[in-house]
C-alpha cells in the first residue's frame, strides 16, 4: 500500500489541515470510536479515508469497512476520493436508482474490501446475502446528523444490526446531532469538534437583497445578471419551486441546471456535471445540493427561500468558501421576511442593477461523445480526439467525464460548433462516434 506521503503527492496536496491530522491521530492512536465535527468543505472525507486505509489489510479479500452516507451523490464523491488515492484497496459504491442485480454482478467481479453505501441499498444487499459482513470491523457514518434522523432511523438500525463484527465506529458531520441512537453502540468515544475553527464563516461575505414583491423572481434575475458568469447555487425549499424558478430563468435567457430529489439519477448527475464544468453558471436546487456534491468553486450562494433551520443554513453556505477560497451568500428577502436570528453577523445590503439587464453566457458547453468505459476510452483519449479531430487546443477543453457507455466534455462556448462539425462521425479508438451538444 502507498504511504500517506505518496497518496498526498498523487492528490496534489502539500499538507494536511489540523482537523485532518487530529482525525488521523484519533483513529490510529486509539482503539475507540471517534466523532468528528468540522465545517462543510473542510476535507472530512480525506480526514477519515487516510487513516482508515492504514487500518485495513490489503492482502485480505474480505469486506473490512463500510461507509454509510445519506445520499448517492456523497457515496459517489467519497468513492471517487478513495479511488484517486491509489491505495491498493478495492472499493465499490452502492446506492438506489439502479438495479441491485447489476451491483451484485459487479460486486462478484470487484470483491470489494470497502463499500460506500446508502442505508437502504446496504440493507438490501446484506439481507440478500450479496455481501459477507462477517469481516467488517470498521463502520463510518458520514453526515451522521442526517443519517440518524427519523427518515433514516429504521434503515440505519437495521444496517448496523447486520454488521455484528464492527469494533470501531467513526461518525462525521458539519452539524451535530442532538442524540446518537443507542443502536450505533459507541464506546470509549473521542470527540473532535473543529466547528468554527476552519474560518470558513470569515471567508463568506453575507448580503441582503431586498425584493419589493413577495414573488422574488425579478429580483433574483437582476441579481444573477449582476453576477455575470460566476457560479451560483440558488436554494429553494420545494421541488416544484425549483422547477418554476428554473423555467422562469431559462425563459429569461439564463442557462441553468435544476437539481432536486424528484429527478432520476441520470438527470441529477447531468445537472451537476453541467454546473461543475461551467456549461451552466446557475444551479437551482433544494437542500439536497447542500451536502455531498463535488463542486469546489462555487462563487455565490443565494437563499431564495430562507433556510428552514440553522443546520440547513450551515450546509447551504458551506457550498462556497471551501478549503481556502472565499465566497458570498445572499439572502433574498421579501416584504414580510427577515434574516434568521441564527445568522452570525449582520449582512450588508446589496443593491442589484435595475436597468440594462443582460443574461450572462456560460463559459463552456457540454458535448456528448458516444464512447465510454466499455470502449476502453480514457480522459486522455477524449482530449486527444477533440484536439486532433475537433481542431481544439487544450485550453479550449475543460472537465471530461467518462461514463460507462459515453463521455462528456466541456468545451469553450465559442468553439463548440466547429468542434462538433469537425469531429462528428470521426473515429475514436478506431470506431466512428457521435459528437453532439447536450442542452
Amino acid at each position: 500500500m502507498n504511504s500517506v506521503r505518496d497518496i498526498l503527492r498523487k492528490l496534489g496536496i502539500e499538507a494536511l489541515s489540523p482537523m485532518q491530522l487530529g482525525m488521523g491521530d484519533a483513529m490510529l492512536g486509539s482503539d475507540g470510536d471517534v466523532v468528528l465535527l468540522s465545517e462543510t468543505g473542510s476535507g472530512k472525507t480525506l480526514a477519515y479515508l487516510l487513516p482508515l486505509v492504514g487500518l485495513l489489510d490489503v492482502a485480505s479479500d474480505a469486506l473490512q469497512a463500510v461507509v454509510i452516507v445519506p445520499g448517492r451523490e456523497l457515496a459517489l464523491q467519497s468513492y471517487e476520493v478513495f479511488k484517486s488515492m491509489g491505495c491498493g484497496l478495492r472499493g465499490m459504491c452502492l446506492y438506489g436508482g439502479r438495479p441491485a442485480m447489476d451491483e451484485h454482478r459487479e460486486m462478484r467481479k470487484v470483491v470489494p474490501q470497502v463499500v460506500f453505501a446508502t442505508p437502504g441499498r446496504l440493507v438490501d444487499h446484506l439481507d440478500k446475502g450479496n455481501l459477507d459482513a462477517s469481516g467488517v470491523e470498521f463502520l463510518v457514518i458520514d453526515e451522521f446528523d442526517k443519517c440518524l434522523k427519523m427518515g433514516f432511523a429504521d434503515e440505519m438500525g437495521r444496517a448496523v444490526s447486520l454488521l455484528p463484527g464492527v469494533r470501531r465506529r467513526f461518525l462525521l458531520s458539519a452539524t451535530d446531532a442532538d442524540v446518537i441512537p443507542s443502536f450505533v453502540d459507541m464506546c470509549d468515544v473521542t470527540r473532535l469538534d473543529y466547528l468554527g475553527q476552519g474560518d470558513a464563516s470569515c471567508r463568506v461575505d453575507l448580503y441582503v437583497v431586498k425584493s419589493p414583491d413577495k414573488d422574488k423572481l425579478d429580483a433574483l434575475f437582476a441579481l444573477l445578471c449582476g453576477f455575470g458568469d460566476e457560479s451560483t447555487i440558488v436554494f429553494l425549499n420545494y421541488r416544484d419551486s425549483v422547477e418554476r424558478v428554473s423555467r422562469f430563468l431559462t425563459e429569461k435567457g439564463l442557462v441553468v441546471s435544476a437539481f432536486h430529489g424528484g429527478m432520476d439519477q441520470k438527470e441529477r448527475e447531468d445537472a451537476v456535471f453541467k454546473f461543475s464544468n461551467g456549461s451552466a453558471s446557475v444551479l437551482v436546487a433544494t437542500d439536497l445540493a447542500s451536502r455531498g456534491l463535488d463542486m469546489p468553486d462555487v462563487d455565490n450562494i443565494v437563499h431564495y427561500h430562507l433556510p428552514v433551520g440553522e443546520d440547513e443554513y450551515v450546509h447551504r453556505t458551506g457550498r462556497t468558501a471551501r478549503w481556502k477560497a472565499g465566497g458570498r451568500a445572499f439572502f433574498l428577502i421579501g416584504p414580510d421576511e427577515a434574516v434568521p436570528s441564527y445568522v452570525p453577523v449582520e449582512p450588508a445590503v446589496f443593491d442589484v442593477p435595475g436597468d440594462g439587464l443582460v443574461p450572462p453566457r456560460p463559459r463552456m458547453v457540454t458535448l456528448y461523445i458516444g464512447k465510454g468505459k466499455k470502449d476502453k476510452v480514457s480522459r486522455g483519449d477524449v482530449l486527444g480526439f477533440l484536439c486532433k479531430e475537433g481542431g481544439l487546443d487544450g485550453g479550449d477543453i475543460g472537465r471530461i467525464d467518462i461514463r460507462e457507455r459515453c463521455s462528456y466534455a466541456a468545451v469553450a462556448i465559442d468553439k463548440w460548433k466547429d468542434a462538433v462539425n469537425c469531429a462528428s462521425g470521426k473515429k475514436l479508438k478506431g470506431i466512428k462516434t457521435i459528437v453532439e451538444r447536450i442542452r
